[in-house]
């Protein structure tokens, strides 16, 4: 019955490919097949490079959206994922904050529902405060990042959103920058060999502006060390202080506001910073990270919006 369905040209191809030479990649063409596609394939290799030469950003959630849940228990990591699955979004920026434990039972369970629904644990946020004023306290951080690195690497993130910490009393900016790369450089070391990213995050004390932050990153000199760049956190003037961190991002959270020059919140222009990331050679994750009432009813709204510009700058 198939047979007698085929044409005779459909026929006389199958026994071509049956005894094409050996190495002939399939499906075999003869020269004349070859020069009529050959136009086709040159536009499609065309678009292909223009697509490559873009953006590749890919958009996820980051776990403090729905902190009330989580810190409530109406709302279970398990469930979160699934959530972020049934969102189309590629990945889940998780805080640790509220995992039940650290156990290794409770963190393969995590990237079991994550590969089972397709989502990427690809971050952890945790308490590490890197400005630490003595010997003593610096080592001692480092070891609280070393324990997160582990947890990370467990579930399987590439990725740690750690703190530059408060300056202590009577301290500099610029007595503090030293302490902190100090516990960067070290912990950094540590989480490199287990192939783990440091971001140190715009949020407040050490590393509530660019400037210091950048300057974290720079003197730590470290490969496996860079900014948890959220853009909303900037006290003002955010768009030009986001220009000065992206390259040295290793993560993006995405906040619906944005401060202006005057420090006043406005309401983020998605297309305008996304292409900022594009230009400035960024790739990986930008996360939504909602602080605004009801995420019930603002996350799906936000992040089908992210989603959008996210697939119209990416190959």
């Amino acid at each position: 019955m198939i047979g007698s369905q085929l044409g005779r040209g459909t026929s006389k191809r199958l026994r071509q490919t049956a005894t094409m030479p050996k190495g002939v990649p399939f499906p075999y063409m003869n020269r004349r097949e070859l020069f009529k596609a050959a136009p086709g394939l040159a536009a499609a290799m065309q678009l292909r490079g223009q697509a490559a030469a873009g953006g590749r950003l890919r958009a996820g959630l980051v776990a403090y959206s729905f902190r009330t849940q989580l810190e409530k228990r109406t709302m279970s990591y398990e469930a979160l994922i699934r959530y972020v699955a049934d969102l189309g979004l590629d990945g889940l920026d998780t805080t640790v904050y509220w995992f039940t434990d650290t156990s290794d039972q409770y963190l393969a369970s995590l990237r079991r529902a994550a590969y089972k629904n397709a989502v990427s644990l690809y971050s952890i946020a945790a308490r590490v405060n890197l400005c630490q004023a003595t010997p003593a306290l610096q080592s001692a951080e480092v070891e609280n990042a070393k324990k997160w690195v582990d947890v990370a690497q467990k579930i399987g993130a590439a990725h740690l959103r750690v703190f530059g910490g408060a300056i202590p009393r009577g301290a500099t900016q610029e007595q503090a920058i030293p302490w902190a790369v100090e516990v960067l450089k070290r912990a950094a070391e540590y989480a490199g060999s287990k192939g783990v990213f440091l971001g140190v995050e715009d949020d407040g004390g050490l590393s509530a502006t660019a400037e210091p932050t950048v300057a974290l990153i720079k003197q730590a000199d470290s490969p496996w060390a860079g900014i948890n760049l959220d853009i909303g956190n900037f006290p003002k003037d955010g768009y030009a202080q986001v220009a000065m961190c992206i390259p040295y991002a290793v993560n993006v959270h995405f906040k619906v506001k944005m401060t202006n020059e005057n420090g006043v919140k406005e309401n983020t222009d998605v297309d305008r910073v996304l292409g900022m990331f594009v230009k400035g050679g960024y790739r990986g994750y930008v996360s939504l990270e909602y602080e605004e009432n009801d995420p019930e009813i603002g996350v799906p709204r936000v992040a089908a919006d992210l989603l959008r510009g996210v697939r119209k700058v990416s190959a």
